[in-house]
């Protein structure tokens, strides 16, 4: 996993890193300063077809509270109309959970906003978990290999629900982020704080 600010012009393909110039990688602890969560598991210990095969899966998943697990496949010859999926999840949306993705195989990218409003960009590859708070905004493309596939957690049963802008600035999940989160937020107290683990 690596991450970096990012910047996409109007017309640009969002599948390239599109690295921010003269910009320096973001390090975990100021994705971590945003709520963002990243572990590492061998992709070996998660197997195709969603069997757990490791102990720190179950560890993880009920520390967390994700009771429900599916499999979600982005590829040309997997999605309907797939130019037109990718375009949805990449503007800019939040959900009122936890957005939780574990990479099986495949690459791609995660966008999410810091507390200036710009765009950090997250690489994720196999093995990489990654845990984006509810209430954040964010956005996600496959990388130019044009493949990902991606264990969706849950803590109820699995939806996805993107709320976009301008309903998400007012929206309760929104608002709660920013109230722990923002730049306005005071130190979050020790059951606010995230914590980076891998």
């Amino acid at each position: 996993m690596r991450a970096w600010k990012t910047q996409t012009p109007l017309g640009a393909d969002a599948r390239q890193p599109n690295r921010r110039s003269g910009e320096g990688d973001v390090s975990l602890t100021e994705l971590n300063a945003l709520g963002v969560l990243y572990q590492y598991f061998p992709p070996s210990d998660y197997d195709r077809h969603g069997t757990e095969a490791h102990a720190q899966w179950t560890h993880f998943r009920q520390t967390y509270g994700f009771k429900y697990a599916d499999m979600l496949e982005v590829s040309p010859g997997k999605l309907g109309d797939y130019e037109a999926k990718l375009r949805m999840f990449f503007e800019e949306h939040i959900h009122a959970d936890p957005e939780v993705r574990y990479v099986v195989d495949g690459s791609g990218y995660f966008d999410v906003r810091d507390t200036d409003d710009d765009w950090i960009r997250i690489a994720v590859e196999p093995g990489d978990l990654l845990v984006l708070p509810a209430g954040i905004f964010h956005r996600f493309t496959v990388d130019s290999r044009n493949y990902i596939l991606a264990v969706r957690l849950f803590a109820d049963e699995p939806q996805w629900v993107p709320i976009n802008r301008p309903a998400a600035d007012q929206h309760p999940a929104h608002l709660e982020y920013m109230r722990q989160y923002g730049r306005e937020a005071s130190d979050p107290g020790p059951d606010q704080k995230a914590v980076c683990v891998g």
